[in-house]
């Protein structure tokens, strides 16, 4: 399995939905970074479910952990080691061995051999906790640049019946993003942050700027044009041009289909290719929204962290100008 995501800032992590804990193990982090475990556990509660009917009733209360890489309130370069404990586990004995439609079952199945689907929590949104604390830290690794995050819903999906499930299109306007973050052929910025993106659980869209509305444009209403001082007249690019950030906002869009647990009988087989009838507990949500808004925020996050450190050097900015003393 690939489980370290980024170049430089990179998180690897671990644990599956059902299993004792998830963690991660977050690297590349310059020294002299301030820590905030307020703010962090706040991004969390963010992702936390609501109370709503139609929100999982499964309580975590994901209170992160630090194991290493901190001392005194900032980061001392090393890796930063976390663990989040799983306190509300049940598994459902009757639904092991199904084959979920649209679920992970049967890819993990034919890729791992797997005889039931405690594996396939691997692929579960509970493992985005672990993606909201390394954004998180990446968000307070950016603070120098004063980033701005505006995400919001754009388009949901209308359910056929009760306990019926709908998709989502959120976009993320990110200011303050300073040119020259991308390279060029094959390692532009908008390039990995949709790769980021299609990682998200349930993602399967992903558009930047305009999007592809540009196809039914000409090249006059399209192109971004500038003033005598340089600054952008309209942004159909999306803060992107030739893989590399313009400083203009940073815009992009992502579509998410439907929870594919359904609390509606289905028709489908198990393991062995029996016929068989599921479905889904309450323990799953109507729709990806309004949980995914920080993870999207955060992997954003990690994806300019990681350029920035390939480009900008942070290492040296902490170095120089620490935010508050450095450590001895």
């Amino acid at each position: 399995m690939a489980n370290i995501f980024g170049k430089r800032f990179t998180l690897q992590d671990f644990g599956e939905s059902h299993g004792k804990a998830i963690g991660g193990i977050i690297d590349g982090c310059p020294p002299n970074v301030a820590i905030d475990f307020d703010f962090i556990q706040s991004e969390l509660s963010r992702r936390a479910p609501s109370n709503a009917s139609h929100s999982t009733q499964r309580k975590e209360s994901d209170k992160v952990e630090f194991l290493s890489g901190i001392y005194q309130n900032k980061t001392i370069g090393t890796p930063i080691g976390f663990i989040i404990r799983n306190e509300d586990v049940k598994i459902d004995a009757q639904q092991s061995t199904i084959i979920k439609p649209s679920h992970a079952s049967y890819v993990y199945k034919e890729k791992y051999a797997c005889e039931d689907n405690y594996a396939a929590g691997r692929a579960s949104a509970r493992l985005t906790a672990c993606r909201v604390v390394a954004g998180a830290i990446a968000k307070l690794l950016l603070h120098p640049l004063h980033l701005e995050f505006e995400t919001v819903v754009l388009e949901t999906g209308t359910p056929t019946q009760p306990g019926d499930t709908v998709g989502a299109k959120v976009g993320c306007t990110i200011r303050n993003l300073p040119a020259g973050l991308g390279e060029p052929l094959h390692d532009k910025f908008d390039a990995r942050l949709a790769a980021a993106m299609l990682s998200l659980n349930a993602a399967k869209g992903f558009e930047i700027g305009t999007g592809y509305a540009a196809s039914k444009m000409s090249g006059l209403e399209y192109n971004d044009r500038q003033d005598k001082n340089f600054n952008f007249l309209s942004n159909h690019d999306g803060g992107v041009q030739a893989g590399i950030t313009n400083g203009n906002e940073l815009y992009f869009t992502v579509a998410f289909k439907p929870i594919p647990s359904l609390q509606i009988p289905q028709e489908t087989i198990d393991f062995k290719g029996n016929s068989i009838i599921y479905k889904a507990n309450n323990r799953n949500d109507y729709s990806v929204v309004p949980r995914v808004i920080p993870v999207i925020e955060a992997t954003a996050a990690m994806v300019i962290a990681d350029f920035i450190l390939l480009h900008h050097n942070l290492y040296q900015y902490y170095a120089k100008q620490p935010i508050g003393k450095k450590c001895k």
